[in-house]
């Protein structure tokens, strides 16, 4: 069942059944158990952007990830129930908080790396892969948006908020804004935060005030979310969407509960819901409605009850790549089609370049990569951030510039990693290899990187 084309996940249970994962598959209405036993009414399920990899959190506050490729269920953590659970851009790291800690987690590896921040909650992936958004008391108690590199070094204050906490913080997924509800459940009103500038914009609403599940539409330029009313005597809530700077406040539909959580489309064109809610009993119906509104709300899923559902993600973009393979250097990796040769070690394309190389040295990788990030021309300005990591399974670093860099330098930043065993080029060790790129390929190039022989 890998690389769904377009599928729903939802946490559901009938009868005396406990609640599980659940898969409905649009393409032929198909519905799939996906674990047994295993969920909690809490349970969220989240995709990784690959669509491979399920996460959520199951029975007694584990952590699960499943692979939906060969059916592995591995059993991560234990956390908090409704801790946001962030998927990586390429599907490797998923990140959530743990006491005082933002954890990286390595799917592969099975290892994970930890950044200390007390009263850290909603941590999630930047798009660039290089970054981390999460929520945080400042020094002076009151609750603020920050941006840290994934070693933890560059830590910066992105809002400067003195009204209260922000709960439910969601990226976009340009990277450029961030959503949150505020102050609390009775009252929760839907804020935008452009990440850049600070700037801040409330959005109208429902009637209530009561805003819940706020979700970005896939081109981050419309919001969702279920809006509470009272009609009746009995509570409900509008499907409604709004321009991320408000003033364009839509209703789709209206569901049957006081809250619904709500899911995008992967191409935006639709929304899902819940409804069938009856008293003092959850949801028991999945709906779709068109956003266009021209069409009536579709019921595609009646069970006894459901508590949570998530849309697969867009399908990330594939561009055209080429294999590089050095056997002086024992390397391969793939590279943008469209970067022509300059000598044998070096390839330029219009939007970036890569340069190998290999490093004789005694010493170990982290003086190496002090000497590298620090040379005396300062080729990565006078700041650079070193950023420990592990590359087929040796150990490497990142070296990425700081803000000083020469322009001439061309944004250029380095992978250095251990070889298994050195290489000999003209009779003399290199025990390093070394690629240097511009910071928008370094990681994309590094994550095919392999040793040959």
């Amino acid at each position: 069942m890998n690389n769904m084309e377009d599928a729903i996940l939802f946490t559901a249970a009938s009868g005396s059944t406990a609640y599980d994962i659940w898969m409905y598959r649009l393409a032929d209405g198909r519905i799939f158990r996906l674990t047994e036993n295993l969920g909690e009414a809490h349970s969220i399920p989240y995709w990784s952007p690959d669509t491979r990899f399920v996460s959520f959190i199951g029975r007694n506050g584990i952590v699960f990830v499943l692979d939906m490729q060969d059916g592995n269920l591995a059993r991560i953590d234990q956390i908090e129930p409704y801790t946001l659970l962030s998927w990586s851009p390429d599907s490797r790291y998923l990140t959530y908080v743990k006491g005082s800690r933002i954890v990286i987690y390595d799917i592969r590896l099975h290892v994970s790396t930890g950044i200390v921040h007390e009263g850290a909650a909603d941590a999630q992936w930047f798009p660039s892969g290089e970054a981390l958004l999460y929520a945080a008391p400042d020094e002076m108690g009151n609750v603020q948006l920050f941006r840290t590199d994934i070693a933890g070094t560059d830590r910066v204050q992105l809002t400067q908020n003195t009204e209260g906490p922000l709960h439910d913080v969601r990226i976009s997924p340009d990277g450029q804004f961030a959503l949150y509800t505020s102050p609390g459940v009775s009252i929760s009103l839907i804020s935008v935060v452009n990440l850049a500038t600070g700037e801040r914009r409330q959005l109208e609403g429902g009637p209530q005030a009561k805003n819940y599940y706020p979700a970005w539409s896939p081109d981050s330029s419309l919001i969702s979310y279920s809006a509470t009313d009272l009609i009746q005597n009995q509570y409900i809530s509008y499907i409604q969407t709004d321009a991320r700077n408000g003033g364009q406040q839509r209703t789709l539909a209206i569901s049957s509960c006081f809250a619904t959580p709500v899911s995008w489309s992967p191409d935006g064109s639709r929304i899902a819901y819940l409804s069938g809610c009856g008293e003092q009993e959850p949801a028991s119906q999945i709906w779709i409605v068109d956003t266009a509104a021209s069409l009536p709300p579709v019921k595609i899923v009646d069970a006894g009850r459901i508590t949570a559902l998530a849309w697969s993600p867009p399908r990330p973009a594939i561009h055209p790549y080429r294999l590089y393979r050095n056997s002086a250097y024992n390397v391969s990796f793939y590279y943008p089609m469209n970067w022509v040769r300059v000598t044998d070690e070096r390839y330029e394309g219009p939007d970036g370049f890569f340069q190998i190389s290999a490093i004789m040295s005694e010493a170990d990788i982290h003086e190496v990569c002090r000497s590298e990030a620090f040379h005396p021309l300062r080729p990565y300005g006078s700041n650079p951030r070193i950023i420990p990591a592990v590359i087929q399974s040796q150990a490497a670093c990142y070296i990425f510039p700081s803000a000083d860099q020469p322009a001439e330098m061309g944004n250029q930043s380095a992978l250095i990693v251990k070889y298994p065993e050195p290489i000999v080029i003209q009779g003399s060790s290199y025990p390093y290899f070394i690629l240097w790129a511009d910071r928008g390929h370094i990681l994309q190039l590094s994550r095919t990187l392999k040793f040959i022989r």
